[in-house]
């Protein structure tokens, strides 16, 4: 379809190559990195996929294969104004803008744009877009950048389009590895792959929230970005009270000097802090309880303390538990969006069909059939290729 709509808009795509970002799932470490905290995430096999072609002009002409989304134009210049909020043309203008301050790159490309991954689903599908634009544009002009440094790059270019978030995203999206989740460090930025014991499998399902980033939401996650800073300025640096040998002290203090509203958001991420190592740990054990318990705690974390769930996402974890599934949480920024489950090799079909029964038959939808439901490989990340 790809190939169908370049040759439409733009006429043969000789010379055209394509680049392949993924999308990721975050085992544990919600809400944490825009505080420099670790994060625990994964890279999917599912992403996003543009198809391209380098121009003589600073003009870049996007198209979607997707229902829905309009063609976009726009030049590289020192100053590129945003589409209206919300408008899928800003990602790509958001990876453009940080290009050119950064690299001032002047050759614009022909593009059209297409996935696999869901939208507004806590699946990173923007930060895989924005990377994929990235890539597109450094390979049109030559230019090369080490993967982690663009990595940061593309967290701060995000701040185009109104979201305050972190560089969890960006990170795995560049850096995922094969059969292997991703320990992430801020400040400098770190990635260290944690292989997965063969015998896990993560299996994603949608609560049937859109997990929209844009209007209300988005105000919200601004809001908690406000709320950690203003704690912060009260207690201090987070990964230093992190490290802290006696937790229950550090929390005791927070108590004491914190309102309750900020205190409950900076309790959340002093306990998820130390759960992303903790969790790590597990992993590297091959202890599926523990790493189980832990995602459970997360959840529970982002249900009262962070006030990010919803009732619906509630309901899917508990049913995912009620399935037999070791532990599942909440992934991604929240307010809807999907859970993951973890659960073993054996046992992954019959949980699936549980959540099919308990879940998703009652509303009258059929979630593996309809994508909603599925399990996830980790996978490698973004990569320029030529165009088969």
């Amino acid at each position: 379809m790809m190939r169908d709509v370049f040759q439409a808009r733009y006429g043969a795509g000789a010379g055209a190559r394509q680049v392949w970002a993924p999308g990721r799932v975050n085992l544990i470490g919600e809400h944490t990195d825009y505080n420099l905290l670790p994060v625990f995430p994964m890279a999917l096999q599912f992403g996003v996929r543009i198809l391209f072609r380098a121009r003589a002009d600073s003009a870049v002409r996007l198209a979607a294969t997707a229902a829905g989304f309009e063609d976009r134009t726009f030049n590289l210049e020192a100053e590129i104004p945003p589409y209206a909020a919300g408008d899928w043309g800003n990602y790509a203008k958001a990876a453009a803008q940080a290009l050119v301050r950064h690299l001032k790159i002047k050759r614009g490309l022909d593009a059209v744009v297409d996935g696999d991954l869901p939208m507004s689903a806590g699946l990173s599908s923007s930060s895989a877009l924005v990377v994929a634009m990235a890539l597109a544009l450094l390979d049109a002009n030559g230019a090369e950048v080490d993967r982690l440094e663009l990595a940061g790059w593309m967290a701060a270019a995000e701040h185009y389009v109104g979201t305050r978030g972190g560089g969890m995203d960006q990170a795995i999206c560049l850096g995922g590895k094969r059969g292997h989740a991703a320990l992430i460090e801020f400040a400098p930025l770190r990635l260290t792959p944690v292989p997965v014991p063969s015998g896990w499998r993560f299996l994603v399902a949608h609560s049937m929230v859109e997990a929209s980033k844009s209007a209300g939401a988005r105000e919200h996650y601004n809001q908690c970005v406000a709320d950690c800073r203003a704690a912060a300025a009260v207690m201090g640096d987070y990964r230093s009270l992190v490290a802290e040998s006696s937790q229950q002290e550090v929390l005791e203090r927070g108590r004491a000097r914190l309102p309750e509203r900020l205190f409950r958001r900076w309790r959340h991420q002093i306990t998820e802090g130390r759960r992303v190592y903790q969790a790590r740990d597990a992993m590297e054990a091959s202890d599926a309880a523990q790493f189980g318990s832990l995602m459970l705690a997360s959840h529970a974390s982002m249900r009262d303390d962070y006030r990010i769930s919803c009732a619906e996402v509630d309901r899917l974890v508990v049913a995912a538990m009620d399935a037999g599934a070791f532990g599942a949480r909440m992934t991604g920024a929240g307010f809807g969006g999907f859970v993951v489950a973890l659960t073993d090799q054996a046992s992954w079909p019959q949980v699936a069909r549980r959540l099919e029964e308990q879940f998703y038959s009652p509303q009258g939808i059929s979630a593996s059939a309809t994508g909603r439901m599925f399990a996830v490989e980790p996978s490698p990340g973004a990569a320029v290729s030529p165009h088969e």
